[in-house]
């Protein structure tokens, strides 16, 4: 018998969140964004979902290469760019795009023999303060990179450090428009919460990210009020259920006591299947369908859950811990990290299920 805990990919609701990324900013050419996995998802897994995507961006190089020996065409771009000038010559051979964000690549690509050349994103630091060029070197930058042999084409990019908050976007879009005026190439602009807001932000190419996952960029709108859905659910089952008395306690440190007798059930996942170990008492969890919540602290291999609100709740139960009918923004948030997170640190016992519909009964 296996361990009753999987992680469910829609491949139809990662392409509705991909019509709806196009939708709102109709007319840019769409870079799905499929770092660290597709966001823990699995890129080749859902790699068929994104057959309507321009292309698509990452970090990894070895992750392009993979893409490009499985025949994908359109274009890659390595967000990071490159990091040592040996790299070029297999970026070029794989006819990947590259992020130019320091004066130190732009020697390497002057140097560089190269057997085609290469598609630039000049990438300026309009606040963020990680990677991008300083505003005064942006047209320095793209005046060497037009006379270098290594180079066949420029736009211009850059990443927004607050694009979620309402006050987050004038300063870096006039930082932006400083550093870029009078260049005449093509710009990346915006991310999921540029994509969301568009209309603001402007631009010829847009990344979206964590919306493609269906998960929301804001902390104050959810991701079914912006029309996503959820890509990943996790699912398991109560493979356990305890009588408390009143003053038991739950787990370890005993973090939980109970204040009167009621029910509790145990859940197979874990922090070593991925579940924030920080989550507190409270953590929605969904068990039959309805709302419950976690009591106790998570363990390595298992979860504990209050069941006074599902009484019907028995060994082999169904349970969701974030996906379909619990959004893993709320789960994030109670666990005071982001959807983010939880996404990308699935941890590789878990196994993975991809299907084209919703919910999926696991089979004990």
């Amino acid at each position: 018998m296996s361990r009753p805990l999987l992680a469910q990919i829609n491949l139809a609701a990662l392409s509705a969140n991909l019509a709806r990324a196009r939708e709102l900013a109709a007319g840019t050419q769409v870079l799905a964004v499929v770092k660290a996995d597709a966001y823990g998802h699995g890129l080749m897994r859902v790699l068929p979902s994104l057959e309507q995507a321009d292309g698509l961006a990452l970090l990894e190089l070895d992750a392009a290469v993979a893409l490009r020996e499985r025949h994908y065409t359109r274009r890659i771009l390595l967000l990071e760019g490159f990091f040592e000038e040996r790299e070029l010559a297999e970026i070029a051979q794989r006819r990947l795009a590259i992020v130019v964000h320091h004066v130190d690549q732009v020697a390497m690509l002057e140097a560089a023999v190269l057997p085609r050349p290469l598609e630039v994103f000049v990438k300026v630091n309009t606040g963020m303060n990680r990677l991008g060029l300083a505003v005064d070197d942006v047209a320095g930058v793209c005046e060497r990179l037009s006379q270098c042999p290594g180079v066949a084409a420029l736009r211009l990019m850059t990443h927004f450090a607050r694009a979620e908050d309402e006050d987050g976007l004038k300063e870096p879009l006039d930082t932006f428009e400083r550093a870029c005026r009078g260049l005449p190439y093509p710009r990346s602009i915006a991310n999921s919460a540029g994509v969301i807001r568009y209309a603001e932000v402007g631009g010829d190419i847009v990344r979206p990210g964590i919306m493609l996952y269906g998960a929301t960029p804001f902390p104050a709108e959810s991701a079914q009020s912006i029309g996503l859905q959820p890509v990943m659910t996790l699912r398991s089952r109560l493979i356990d259920v305890r009588e408390l008395k009143p003053n038991d306690s739950v787990g370890y440190g005993a973090t939980y006591t109970a204040a009167h007798a009621h029910r509790i059930g145990v859940i197979a996942c874990g922090y070593a299947d991925g579940y924030p170990r920080l989550a507190p008492n409270g953590t929605p969890i969904l068990v039959c369908g309805k709302k419950a919540r976690m009591a106790g602290r998570p363990s390595m291999d298992m979860l504990t859950v209050d069941l006074s609100e599902v009484p019907e709740a028995r060994i082999g139960s169904p349970v969701v811990l974030w996906g379909e009918g619990l959004p893993v923004d709320d789960v994030a948030h109670a666990a005071s990290t982001v959807g983010y997170e939880l996404l990308c640190a699935v941890a590789p016992r878990v196994a993975f299920v991809t299907t084209r519909v919703g919910a999926l009964d696991l089979e004990l």
